[in-house]
C-alpha cells in the first residue's frame, strides 16, 4: 500500500505566507533536488521533495494570513529596496532532520558555517524592517537551511559532499499554502563582488 504524502498542516483561514527568501541558481537547485532523491531513498522517507524551483532558505517569514496582506507587502517591498550589499558564496555542507514540536520534521541541508555571510545580508534587512514598521518579524533564531522535505521519521545531522553557490538576490516570496505555488512579488539582485 503506497503511503500519502505528507502535508503541513495550517489553520483554514491560513492560506497566505509571505518571506524573504534567497534562492539557489537553476543549476544548484538540480544539484539539491538530485541530493534530496538520493537521500530521500537513504532515510527511507515518505514526504514529498520541495520542487526544484521552490528551494529557498528563508532569511525572515513575514506571517501566515488569510489574504495577502496589500500593507504587509508593501512595506516588505519598501524595507527590501533600502539593502544594498555585495553578492556572496554560501557552501552547504551536512543534512539533518530539525527536531522540536510534531511532526512531520523538516529535514534539511545545512550551511551555518556561513552564518557571518548570512547575517551580513539579514542585519540590514532586518534593519530596514524595523523602519517599516517589520520589526516583530525580525525576532527568532536563524538557522541557514534548505528544506528538502517533510517526514514524520527524522534523521541524525550527516556530511553531505559540499554544494556550493553564489547568493545573487534577494525575493519576497507569497507562497500559497497547500497548493505548491510560490509568487515572487519582489526581487532584488545584489552587487556583483
Amino acid at each position: 500500500m503506497a503511503s500519502r504524502p505528507h502535508r503541513r498542516r495550517f489553520a483554514a483561514s491560513q492560506k497566505d505566507r509571505i518571506f524573504f527568501a534567497c534562492l539557489p541558481d537553476e543549476a544548484t537547485a538540480e544539484r539539491v533536488h538530485a541530493l534530496a532523491e538520493r537521500l530521500k531513498r537513504a532515510n527511507g522517507f515518505d514526504g514529498t521533495l520541495v520542487l526544484p524551483n521552490h528551494l529557498h532558505v528563508t532569511l525572515y517569514h513575514l506571517g501566515d494570513w488569510p489574504s495577502l496582506p496589500a500593507p504587509i507587502v508593501s512595506a516588505a517591498l519598501d524595507a527590501a529596496a533600502q539593502v544594498s550589499i555585495r553578492a556572496f558564496d554560501v557552501t552547504l555542507t551536512g543534512s539533518e532532520s530539525f527536531r522540536g514540536g510534531i511532526g512531520p520534521f523538516p529535514f534539511v541541508l545545512t550551511c551555518e558555517q556561513d552564518i557571518a555571510a548570512w547575517n551580513a545580508l539579514r542585519r540590514p534587512l532586518g534593519v530596514a524592517m524595523e523602519r517599516v514598521g517589520l520589526g516583530g518579524a525580525t525576532r527568532g533564531r536563524f538557522t541557514p537551511h534548505i528544506t528538502l522535505l517533510r517526514d514524520e521519521k527524522r534523521a541524525a545531522a550527516a556530511p553531505i559532499e559540499p554544494i556550493s553557490w553564489t547568493v545573487r538576490e534577494l525575493v519576497l516570496v507569497h507562497s500559497l499554502l497547500g497548493k505548491t505555488t510560490h509568487v515572487h512579488l519582489g526581487r532584488w539582485l545584489l552587487q556583483e563582488p
